[in-house]
């Protein structure tokens, strides 16, 4: 008959081998939000720049300093990332600084990573976001750059549109805040995307693509 001892070894070694596997699962961005930091380590961002942070449109906006010169901007923008990455790691690439103004370009990846999800959960995210933000910075302007339509996910703009009218009324209801819309510069006469202003992939921009953000983006941007 097997002794007790032998008993709680088998029952407590599955435990064990779950939390190994456990520990050994990395957060998702954990080394770009690690890169981050180490930045940040190194040489920390000066007060009362404008802060932009969100999804690959940004992470690949590289030279976006270029673009707005006169606007000493940090860009916290990591690829893939969705809301919820960004409400995960706010601590880390939001909080920390104390900017003049906080720009934010996230949501397509809620929608293309989970087709299932509808447009008010998306719009829910964000709001969790704004209020995260708000507990630390009440007075500082925060702006929405509302979600891109793009040739590789044209499923999903009826999603994008509702999402965005949605961020859009909430906004309006907030001190200090805009609601950016890239969207409609983004298309064709016919409602479809310009394929031109986006590489390859047909999902980011190349610089066509910034230079309509630009356009639109820098009359919002905090002097």
């Amino acid at each position: 008959m097997m002794n007790l001892k032998k008993i709680f070894l088998l029952l407590t070694l599955p435990l064990f081998s779950m939390q190994a596997c456990a520990q050994d699962v990395k957060p998702a961005f954990r080394e770009e939000i690690q890169a981050f930091k180490k930045q940040d380590s190194a040489s920390f961002p000066k007060a009362n720049q404008i802060l932009f942070v969100g999804s690959s449109s940004f992470t690949k906006w590289t030279d976006v300093q270029q673009y707005f010169p006169v606007y000493p901007i940090i860009n916290r923008g990591f690829g893939g990332s969705t809301l919820t990455d960004v409400i995960r790691y706010a601590n880390d690439i939001i909080l920390p600084y104390q900017p003049k103004q906080i720009v934010i370009y996230c949501g397509e990846n809620d929608f293309a990573s989970d087709t299932s999800l509808m447009p008010a959960q998306v719009a829910a995210r964000f709001y969790e976001l704004f209020s995260i933000i708000r507990k630390k910075y009440k007075k500082v302007p925060v702006a929405y750059v509302s979600m891109k339509p793009s040739p590789s996910r044209t499923h999903l703009m009826a999603k994008y549109n509702v999402a965005n009218v949605m961020i859009r009324k909430f906004l309006k209801k907030k001190k200090k805040t805009d609601f950016i819309d890239v969207y409609p510069a983004m298309l064709n006469s016919d409602g479809t995307p310009i394929k031109d202003i986006f590489v390859q992939d047909n999902l980011h921009m190349n610089k066509k693509g910034y230079d309509i953000w630009q356009k639109i983006i820098g009359p919002y941007l905090k002097k």
